[in-house]
């Protein structure tokens, strides 16, 4: 008992990998379905679908260095070196900043469409005309215009308008807003190269070198701005190898053309760019120069204005010998000194925006000043360099981003450097400024001794001639720094510029869709095969009954489409007929194991209504009788009584009336239409029946039909949810427990398992009920175990049945509901 008991606890515990295979493989024609489904909607999303192109560019971040640069030259650039600028560079092409002037510059906002096969698809550079918005003015954002040429030169521009208000946004402010409209049609007729002026639209269409088609539509659409920039942010940059200045620039999309100019757009934008950051230190310094050249300028007129009149009111004309050689010594010394003074005003002014100012890219070359030395030009060069390019990185990331802790930590580097060698550079100019100041004074005291009229003219000529000096100096620098700016070149050098050679299309991928699409209609049956599986509770055949029990099956009894459930008396041919032949075959054998003798009783029951006891039970009763056995079928159901209206007897007197001592054995036994049957139904409903089962009555009348038959068969209520066929067990020689196919819960068998293991039923076996073959179920014909009956006939019989159809669309027409049952 304890080893039945293990076996019990073990059931389940496999999975039927062989049953669920062939599961899978009789939803053959739901796999079929759902592929062709899947193959289907890939074609259909394939020819749909539009072609997709990646082309790409190269270029070289160089390091041209000016060819007037020497170490004499005033003006520093190209600070950095190549690796810095090849980061810059590629920063700066997925920045926002450089993609929102590039789509500005080529007016990327403007969409073309056209009408393509299936859809409207991108014309960009496959239109007859190219819209040149007016930036200035508002243009509807979202919305389509339709343009339809009436002749080669006259086209039709029309919209429909829904609602009093259309959204427009200014593309040179990016400004939103929205401007009443008259709802309805808008269409209007003007010429290629005619201005349009609408509220809602504003621009002129200029002709390309395309003929237009009249009639042919085409579409126009003002996007949302910060979209298309978005969508060309997304633009490869990679370089060529690590460390190298080679990159290559890449961008996908749906128009070629669209491709083609954008990428070498961007390359055209950053060179321009790169070539202004690079001049700016030159372009500052020209500016700065500018402003002192017009004082200066305005300075030498006043003196030569004054030295004019001088000499016009004096009779002296010009200075002697010995005036003229002081005037000379003092020019030089005046001269050194006024280069001393602006290069000490210089480091002043240098000194104020490094200590309290973030913005350096005001300050100019300090050769302006005079200022030569190399670390102090290069320091100014590198903070500047470094300034600029942390502007630029304003427009395209955040303020915490790690790029500008960097560029700030190399600025203070730098800075501190340049304040330490301008407090050395301070201290030299100061003490040679003191020594020139001794000399002026020594020959100021020697020009004292002059007549005084001539030391009014020194003194007059000594002023012009320094503002002269001065002037020159700065249309020295000025010329100098023009010169440098004029002779830079862009850092930007273009290997292969994008072009549409024919190639590029990446997309759709079509063979991966038709891979992906066997997949997925592989997947759902699958799936669905899966879940019908592991949800569905129900006993499916007979395999899954040796897994879940140890109890025998003693046979299967196939599913009756029969009006009535006499099916062994009205068709005595059919495959079900042979089934319960089969079963009392296997009856017999059990009883001649058992050694059973003389009457032979015979319980049935099963775990719930509905499993089919009694149809079991009338059709085994049935071929016992015609056996020419003596048979009686008992409806010892006595809560539910079923057994009658198909014999057309009355339940008005049974075994209740007999349990309680109401009537006879004679009177309740009632003669069927089967010979050598007879029937005893259970009666009217008790309100006590399983102690009506359980009284000596019953044993009495056990022992009285056990004399007068050779089968006694016995209909009983469900085990799993009355007691009352457990008090009948033991008049039988032999117990059926029922299992009907696909209705039998699986968990229900744990009570009759628990019982079997505990002794409570003996000679019990299972008989499979409903039975429909399918190899859904797992298994083929001819299973047989025990003493089952192996059910090896066909559905429609074999030439020993009853026939059914076997031919035509009625044939087809079952086996696929058979299938799907």
């Amino acid at each position: 008992m304890e080893h039945e008991s293990d076996h019990i606890s073990d059931v389940g515990s496999t999975f039927d990998f062989k049953g669920f295979v062939l599961k899978v493989f009789s939803y053959w024609q739901l796999i079929l379905l759902s592929v062709a489904i899947s193959l289907g909607v890939a074609y259909y999303n394939n020819v749909r679908k539009l072609p997709v192109y990646r082309l790409g560019n190269m270029i070289s971040i160089k390091d041209d260095q000016n060819p007037f640069f020497t170490s004499n030259t005033s003006l520093t650039f190209n600070w950095g070196g190549t690796s810095d600028k090849v980061n810059t560079a590629m920063t700066i092409l997925t920045s926002r900043s450089h993609n929102e002037e590039v789509v500005e510059r080529l007016q990327y906002y403007i969409g073309y469409q056209k009408d393509g096969e299936y859809q409207r698809v991108n014309a960009y550079g496959q239109t007859p005309f190219k819209l040149i918005a007016d930036t200035s003015a508002n243009q509807a954002q979202g919305k389509t215009f339709t343009v339809e040429f009436k002749d080669p030169h006259t086209f039709t521009l029309s919209t429909t308008f829904q609602g009093g208000s259309v959204g427009v946004m200014n593309y040179g402010t990016k400004e939103r807003g929205s401007v009443v409209v008259e709802e309805g049609e808008f269409s209007r007729e003007y010429k290629l190269g005619q201005p349009i002026n609408l509220p809602f639209f504003n621009g002129v269409l200029e002709p390309t070198n395309m003929e237009p088609v009249p009639g042919q539509p085409f579409y126009l659409q003002f996007k949302h701005f910060d979209g298309v920039v978005g969508r060309f942010k997304g633009i490869s940059v990679n370089a060529q190898s690590r460390g190298a200045s080679v990159l290559n620039l890449a961008l996908t999309g749906d128009n070629k053309a669209e491709i083609v100019d954008y990428l070498n757009g961007s390359v055209r934008v950053l060179s321009e760019n790169m070539l202004e950051r690079k001049n700016l230190f030159a372009t500052k310094t020209i500016r700065f120069i500018d402003s002192s050249l017009a004082v200066k300028s305005m300075e030498l007129q006043n003196v030569e204005d004054e030295l004019n009149l001088f000499r016009n009111q004096n009779a002296i004309v010009d200075i002697s010998a010995e005036s003229s050689q002081l005037n000379s010594k003092l020019l030089t010394l005046d001269v050194r000194k006024e280069d001393i003074t602006r290069q000490l005003a210089y480091y002043e002014t240098l000194e104020d925006y490094l200590q309290t100012r973030n913005d350096y890219s005001n300050v100019p070359a300090p050769s302006v000043a005079g200022i030569n030395e190399g670390s102090i030009v290069s320091g100014v060069g590198r903070i500047i360099t470094l300034a600029e390019e942390r502007r630029k990185y304003q427009y395209s990331l955040q303020e915490n981003s790690p790029v500008f802790a960097d560029i700030d930590r190399q600025i203070n580097a730098v800075k501190s450097i340049l304040l330490e060698n301008m407090t050395s550079s301070k201290e030299l100019l100061r003490k040679e400024l003191q020594d020139i100041n001794r000399n002026i004074a020594v020959a100021e005291t020697e020009i004292r001794k002059l007549p005084q009229e001539e030391q009014d003219l020194l003194k007059i000529q000594r002023k012009y001639s320094l503002s002269e000096k001065t002037y020159n100096l700065f249309l020295e620098k000025r010329s100098e720094a023009g010169l440098v700016k004029a002779a830079n070149v862009s850092d930007v050098m273009v290997i292969d510029m994008a072009k549409d050679t024919g190639g590029g299309q990446i997309g759709p991928n079509t063979q991966l869709n038709y891979v992906m699409a066997l997949m997925v209609g592989g997947v759902i049956p699958l799936t669905f095969v899966f879940l019908l599986v592991f949800l569905n509770t129900n006993v499916h055949n007979a395999q899954e009954v040796t897994r879940l029990s140890p109890i025998p099956i003693l046979g299967m009894i196939g599913k009756s489409r029969m009006d009535t459930n006499l099916a062994v008396f009205n068709k005595p041919k059919s495959a079900i007929a042979e089934g319960f032949r089969g079963l009392r075959s296997s009856l017999q054998f059990m009883y001649k194991k058992q050694g059973v003798t003389g009457s032979k009783a015979l319980l049935i029951t099963s775990s719930v209504s509905g499993e089919g006891k009694t149809f079991c039970a009338m059709n085994l009763a049935t071929v016992f009788a015609l056996s020419e056995k003596k048979t009686v079928l008992v409806g010892a159901d006595l809560r539910k009584p079923k057994i009658f209206d198909d014999f057309g007897i009355n339940n008005d007197v049974g075994m209740t009336n007999y349990l309680i001592g109401q009537e006879s054995l004679d009177s309740i036994i009632q003669n069927s239409m089967v010979p050598h049957l007879d029937v005893i139904t259970a009666g009217p409903i008790p309100p006590n029946p399983s102690e009506l089962l359980m009284n000596e009555q019953m044993e009495t009348l056990m022992a009285e039909l056990k004399e007068r038959y050779d089968y006694i068969v016995m209909d009983t209520p469900p085990v799993g949810v009355v007691a009352d066929a457990l008090n009948l067990v033991k008049y039988a020689d032999a117990t059926l427990y029922l299992i009907r196919q696909d209705y039998t819960k699986r968990g229900m068998l744990d009570v009759i398992n628990e019982k079997y293991a505990k002794g409570e039923v003996k000679n019990i076996s299972f008989v499979l009920n409903h039975f429909v073959h399918r190899a859904k179920y797992g298994y083929g014909y001819g299973y047989g175990y025990g003493y089952g009956y192996g059910y090896s006939y066909g559905r429609y019989g074999t030439g020993y049945h009853e026939k059914g159809p076997t031919t035509g669309i009625k044939k087809w027409w079952r086996e696929m509901k058979r299938n799907f049952e």
